[in-house]
């Protein structure tokens, strides 16, 4: 009999592990040959591979790659509140400044990134490139730190201004209720989780039209205030650099917010295996994507200062609803609209790229076997995907959100600036390493010395928060050595994953043979049903 793919659903027999229709990412997935789930370092290039091998495809283009880094760069903070550059630089010029410094040093560590993508072709990001230079151990902190804190908490918060701004409009002048917010933001979470579980090509058609969508919003601010500013509306840029305004000890702050204002352009590094040509790939759309935020950034602002003067500006809730009601009238209902179509993209964005880091982890045996397992019809990571919804709903109805991200967010700058400084490591210790694009060595050096800054910026103006946070992701040194490194885990651990689902596994499969049997005789239908033998397996 040929091998071919399991085409009948027993969903109903195996809902929570998704066996029916996924897959391991073993080179053959047979005992003969030693193949198991996870164990292969990288998918083949080709989708359907002649030894039947269910892949990720590579789907994702130019345009795609694009809207990825710019549809997870601007969120809603460029229309909210991009106000923390103004408030710690002190003047006006000075804000522009750091703005377009910020979109510099991050173009830095977006070109180190495309050097180790394309040097280092997986997915999984900042994991994988840590896992490369410096071991596993180092690579599985970083992992838990994201798994069980930064993810959850980072796609609950930008759920919530989802939630909030797609039901302002409906609630005006009122405030929207708590549980309103919360129920949308739950819907939100859902239909993104779903869109990703289901098909690759829809979340990326989907992603294109959500950046879009961003940059009409930017450009609706933008036009307008540039017209004003030509017709020599000017006023509010008289004296912007006056040097007794600039508060030079704020000055590191103002660029701590700028370097948050525009993180996002390693997303496309998460998804490295699904992008086609990705030695040309990568680089132009980060060098593409930078280009167009650091243009719209700026320009946004320069839109804001026009119409507003800088006190307006400080004392707004909402600057571009602020700026709209000045230039639009009653067109300002529709910024809620925009603001929460920028959420719902970078929750989109956020979700394809760090699934994929799930999915990678699950591969190199850091996590459980069943998330490194692919939809055979679908083709997509479909366990990886749907990991982070029970932990995100939870700490969005249970847990202190902003608390939490407070805790963790220095391990971002942390975890990069290593990844970063990986980059400069593996030119001394690996320097027949294939680079199809290579930057010059200051470029990583500069910018890996301003995420340690930023570190340090973060312990000095917050030492208790942060040293909360450090010490939660410490607790990844225990649980990789309990659940990685020991061969003799904890009696009950052994119970659980070496008594329970083995004997669960066999009386399913006794079950599947009989139902696959009957099924076989009444489909016309392909069923192979060692296949299946191997996934349960």
């Amino acid at each position: 009999m040929t091998a071919c793919h399991v085409t009948c659903d027993i969903r109903f027999l195996v809902p929570l592990l998704f066996w029916d229709n996924c897959v391991g990412t073993g080179v053959n997935n047979t005992t003969q040959n030693g193949g198991h789930p996870g164990d292969t370092p990288a998918p083949k290039v080709e989708p359907d591979a002649p030894n039947g091998k269910v892949e990720l495809r590579k789907k994702v283009t130019l345009l795609r790659g694009i809207s990825i880094i710019i549809g997870t760069i601007i969120g809603a903070g460029i229309f909210i509140s991009p106000k923390g550059i103004l408030k710690n630089s002190g003047s006006v010029g000075m804000s522009l400044v750091v703005w377009i410094a910020c979109g510099v040093l991050s173009l830095f560590g977006a070109l180190s990134y495309a050097e180790l993508g394309t040097s280092i072709q997986k997915s999984g990001g900042h994991y994988t490139y840590i896992l490369e230079a410096f071991g596993p151990q180092m690579a599985f902190i970083r992992l838990w730190a994201d798994l069980i804190a930064i993810r959850p908490a980072g796609l609950a918060v930008i759920s919530l201004a989802f939630g909030q701004y797609i039901l302002e409009p409906i609630f005006m002048p009122c405030g929207v209720p708590e549980i309103a917010i919360k129920l949308a933001t739950s819907i939100g979470i859902t239909s993104v989780m779903y869109l990703n579980s289901m098909s690759t090509s829809w979340t990326n058609r989907i992603q294109i039209f959500l950046t879009f969508s961003k940059l009409l919003a930017i450009a609706i601010i933008i036009v307008p205030g540039l017209y004003m500013l030509f017709k020599g509306e000017t006023k509010n840029f008289e004296n912007a650099f006056e040097v007794s305004n600039i508060k030079l000890t704020g000055l590191p702050l103002a660029f701590y917010s700028g370097m948050y204002a525009y993180a996002g352009w390693f997303y496309l590094n998460f998804v490295t295996e699904e992008v086609e040509n990705p030695e040309k790939t990568v680089p132009l759309a980060i060098c593409i994507s930078m280009a167009i935020v650091t243009f719209c950034y700026v320009l946004t602002n320069v839109a804001y200062y026009t119409v507003m003067s800088a006190e307006e500006l400080l004392a707004s809730q909402a600057v571009a609803v602020t700026f709209a009601g000045k230039m639009m009238g009653n067109f300002s209902v529709a910024v809620p609209v925009f603001v929460a179509l920028s959420c719902f993209g970078s929750m989109n964005g956020c979700l394809f790229a760090f699934s994929r880091m799930f999915f990678v982890a699950s591969r190199e045996g850091h996590l459980p076997e069943v998330l490194s397992m692919i939809h055979v019809r679908r083709h997509t990571p479909l366990a990886a995907v749907l990991v982070l919804y029970p932990m995100t709903v939870f700490q969005l109805f249970v847990g202190d959100i902003y608390s939490l991200l407070n805790f963790m967010s220095f391990l971002r700058w942390l975890f990069i600036g290593v990844a970063v400084l990986g980059l400069i490591y593996m030119r001394y210790t690996r320097p027949d390493m294939p680079r199809p694009f290579k930057v010059p060595l200051f470029i990583p050096a500069i910018f890996s010395f301003t995420c340690f800054f930023m570190v340090f910026l973060s312990l000095y103006s917050d030492p208790v928060n942060t040293g909360i946070g450090f010490a939660i992701s410490l607790t990844g040194i225990p649980a990789y050595y309990v659940f990685i490194v020991f061969d003799r885990r904890p009696k009950w651990l052994q119970d659980g994953l070496g008594n329970t689902l083995p004997t669960f596994r066999r009386h399913l499969l006794d079950i599947t043979h009989g139902i696959l049997s009957k099924l076989k005789h009444e489909s016309q239908q392909c069923v192979h049903v060692d296949t299946l033998e191997i996934i349960l397996s």
